[in-house]
C-alpha cells in the first residue's frame, strides 16, 4: 500500500489535517461508525465536552483495534458537534490524540443541531491497514 498526503498550503497543518490522502491499493478499507461517549454498556454520557471528546477518541481508539487495524491508518475523519466553540476549547486534546498516533487524516468539522440523547461530539473515521 502506498499512502500520499496533499498539502497545497502549510496552514493546515497548524489544525492537524490533511488537505487530501491518497492510498493506492489498500490491504483492506475499514468504515467506522461515529463513535461518541457512549459506555460498554450503551450508556451515552451527560459529561462536559472534554469528558466526551476523551471518551469518543477511546471508542473511535477500540474499534479500529478490534478490527485488527491502527490509528496510524485514519484516513479520513468527520467529526460532528453540536458546540464548535466548545469543542475549539479542548481541541489540544484531539491534536495531541493525532501526533501520538502518527495521523494523517483528511477532515470535516461539522456542527450539528443535535446527536443521539446527550451526545456533543461524534467521531467518523475511515481507515487503511497499512
Amino acid at each position: 500500500m502506498e499512502k500520499r498526503v496533499i498539502n497545497p498550503w502549510q496552514w493546515q497543518d497548524q489544525r492537524s489535517y490533511a488537505q487530501a490522502v491518497e492510498v493506492k491499493q489498500p490491504e483492506s478499507i475499514l468504515y467506522c461508525s461515529g463513535q461518541a461517549a457512549i459506555s460498554a454498556d450503551g450508556i451515552s454520557s451527560n459529561s462536559d465536552m472534554k469528558t466526551q471528546l476523551l471518551q469518543a477518541l477511546e471508542n473511535l481508539e477500540t474499534v479500529i483495534h478490534t478490527a485488527g487495524y491502527s490509528c496510524s491508518g485514519i484516513v479520513r475523519l468527520n467529526i460532528y458537534t453540536t458546540a464548535t466553540a466548545e469543542l475549539w476549547e479542548c481541541f489540544d486534546i484531539f491534536r495531541e490524540w493525532i501526533t501520538r498516533h502518527g495521523v494523517q487524516q483528511a477532515l470535516t468539522l461539522l456542527e450539528v443541531k443535535s446527536l443521539f440523547e446527550t451526545l456533543k461530539v461524534e467521531l467518523e473515521a475511515t481507515v487503511v491497514k497499512t
